[in-house]
């Protein structure tokens, strides 16, 4: 049986991928054997991706044999070792089947129903009354941060007008577009500290609490690139995040939370409808 895939992919190459070309004869060819259970080429067929190559097309066909034989292989042992109900069984499948058709049937109510627009209003209401699940697990901070070549020019002008900032912050941004090669030039939205300093010496820094509460500014160095960091506001770990910081997550969980009450709705308006119609009878034994 192992000796007859290499041999199987390589016919699939050379033939143009025959599996692509439908014939009468597809639903008694064999492709693969293990054990009384067989895999024919229909099986197959109509599971390989449209336009594929015959290149392509070989490779989907040999990974799809090797995870059948594996499958059968590993339902044969557990056949030997395990004494398996087969009405269990097919009872476990037919609930399975049904809850994907739930599924379906609930998740296309919920696409023709949801209002996925979150107003401010809900967002601020849901974090005041939450807070307590906000909190920081993580220093943040509103900054600027540049990482510019030691070998780049006028650094000493870049100094001055990164000390002068926002007055000169037109000379700022044009510097950092010319010779940064990583920066973060928007100081109005919060970021993690640790992203901001990955790539700087100052990530070897044992006490970040201390060093956001004691620095506004700091330039630092290594071998080859000269890092800039000015520090506006920062939150520490155990403090309330900024709601602007937790929005997106709160704007999720309120749609999450519509979501579960629509398939309540679907829930209850179909029992109600087959309730008014007789649909159902419960008997009284």
């Amino acid at each position: 049986m192992w000796r007859i895939l290499p041999l199987f992919i390589i016919v699939v190459l050379v033939g143009g991928c025959e599996l692509l070309q439908p014939r009468e004869q597809s639903a008694t060819k064999i492709i693969a054997k293990a054990g009384d259970q067989e895999l024919f080429e229909e099986n197959i067929v109509g599971l390989i991706p449209q336009n594929s190559s015959a290149t392509d097309s070989a490779v989907f066909v040999e990974k799809f044999v090797d995870d059948w034989i594996k499958k059968q292989l590993l339902i044969s042992r557990a056949q030997e070792v395990i004494d398996f109900n087969e009405a269990e069984i097919k009872q476990k499948v037919l609930e399975y089947q049904y809850a994907l058709m739930i599924h379906d049937f609930e998740k296309r109510y919920i696409d023709q129903n949801i209002d996925t627009e979150v107003r401010d209003t809900e967002i601020l209401a849901y974090y005041n009354e939450k807070s307590e699940n906000f909190i920081l697990r993580e220093n943040l901070t509103k900054c600027l941060y540049f990482k510019i070549p030691s070998s780049a020019p006028n650094l000493q002008r870049f100094r001055r007008s990164l000390r002068n900032y926002p007055t000169d912050s037109a000379e700022v941004w044009d510097y950092s577009n010319q010779f940064s090669v990583r920066a973060f030039l928007d100081n109005s939205i919060w970021v993690r500290f640790n992203e901001v300093i990955q790539e700087t010496p100052l990530k070897e820094i044992n006490d970040k609490a201390r060093f956001l509460q004691t620095t506004s500014s700091i330039e630092n160095s290594d071998e080859d690139y000269t890092y800039f960091l000015k520090i506006f506001e920062y939150k520490l770990v155990g403090e309330i995040a900024p709601i602007e910081f937790v929005r997106e997550s709160i704007s999720d969980i309120i749609i999450n939370k519509r979501k579960i009450e629509l398939k309540k709705e679907l829930e209850k308006n179909i029992y109600e409808e087959a309730k008014a119609t007789n649909a159902f009878e419960i008997y009284n034994n």
